[in-house]
């Protein structure tokens, strides 16, 4: 799989060191670093943005500025694809409209299939499209709770055959956890764990704690590349409770 770690991280050697010969994934809202995923990685994405805008309460309206952007991004011939813009807290309804406006090709467009949306449109967007990405939304918004495998449980029924083989290309958006991952088929994850944990010093303790942020985002990296995703989906267990009462269809 690809391991996609997101950017800004700062100080830029730490990027560099995160990045280089690797992958790395370019928020629109944070593209200050995209220089260097241009100059070092063997690959990038271009998210949308829209999470860190809907965040700040100021979403977005005109997708025009990021699909300039996009299309810029695409030029470069190891840049993989882009992040169809979504709406954080819209319905089913507004963000196929959004799909619509697309002016990328299938090729290098992703559509985000949020988990509180209907099987139905995760259905759709699967065969419609060669990649979808997952992003973890409403009562599945904590990755890795019993709620959250309960939801991706019925999911992986819907998009994996009768052997839990997919049937399409998957991106886990904030999903680049080990104890995740290794348990989907997933082409691709992403998460910006590397720039928000290198600078916590606390987090760092014992005798061979390494001294500088270029090496533990090395440290980091190296840790999080050596496991894979799963060639297939196991169901994973849920509480009995949840099975019978939880989970949304």
């Amino acid at each position: 799989m690809k391991h996609y770690h997101g950017l800004p991280i700062t100080p830029a050697t730490a990027a560099y060191e995160a990045v280089k010969q690797g992958h790395a994934f370019v928020s629109f809202a944070h593209s200050q670093q995209l220089g260097v995923a241009i100059e070092v990685c063997q690959s990038f994405a271009i998210d949308n943005g829209a999470f860190s805008a809907w965040k700040s309460g100021n979403p977005v309206k005109d997708w025009s500025e990021f699909y300039n952007f996009a299309l810029d991004c695409l030029k470069y011939p190891h840049c993989d694809w882009i992040v169809i813009p979504d709406v954080i807290d819209g319905n089913e309804a507004d963000n196929d409209a959004l799909l619509a406006e697309c002016p990328v090709s299938k090729n290098h467009a992703v559509p985000v299939y949020h988990m509180h949306e209907s099987l139905d449109r995760l259905e759709r967007l699967a065969s419609d499209y060669h990649r979808i990405a997952l992003g973890s939304s409403g009562e599945f918004s904590a990755i890795g709770t019993n709620e959250w495998w309960h939801r991706m449980n019925q999911m992986m029924g819907v998009v994996c055959d009768q052997d839990g083989y997919p049937l399409v290309k998957m991106h886990g958006l904030r999903m680049l956890n080990p104890a995740i991952f290794s348990k989907l088929p997933l082409e691709s994850a992403d998460s910006t764990n590397i720039a928000r944990n290198i600078g916590i010093d606390q987090a760092w303790k014992g005798n061979y704690m390494p001294p500088t942020k270029e090496m533990r985002a090395a440290v980091m990296r190296s840790r999080i590349e050596s496991v894979n995703s799963a060639n297939q989906y196991i169901a994973q267990p849920v509480s009995k409770q949840l099975c019978i009462f939880g989970g949304a269809a």
